[in-house]
């Protein structure tokens, strides 16, 4: 029973802990949850930028603290700092293209010169 418990623990540390934001870099963040049935498609095509993809119904202190009303929603954080967001509509649709999310990237990018 020790050991099951252990295990748990383990699995449940790691889970959250993957699920951090990570406080260096550029970051595009998708909050998002399983009852959505939506996924932001074009994430991991975004250039100059890590990804990190957060279920919100497993990391409800995530959605308090970056205010998460709607999903899916990306946030783009440079250096811990939130520099651009992207919401659903009322019909959890993204509506943000991958052009107009990579411009704000680069355009990030470009205020460090």
């Amino acid at each position: 029973m020790k050991k099951l418990l252990l295990i748990l623990f383990l699995l449940t540390s790691f889970l959250s802990k993957s699920q951090d934001i990570p406080g260096e870099g550029l970051i595009v963040v998708e909050f998002n949850a399983p009852f959505s049935n939506t996924k932001c498609e074009y994430l991991e095509d975004l250039e100059d930028c890590d990804i990190v993809r957060i279920d919100i119904s497993k990391n409800s202190a995530a959605q308090g603290k970056h205010k998460i009303a709607v999903v899916p929603t990306l946030i783009i954080f440079y250096d811990g700092e939130e520099k651009g967001r992207f919401q659903a509509n009322i019909m959890m649709q993204l509506e943000a293209t991958k052009e107009e999310v990579q411009n704000k990237i680069e355009e990030i990018i470009m205020e460090d010169f």
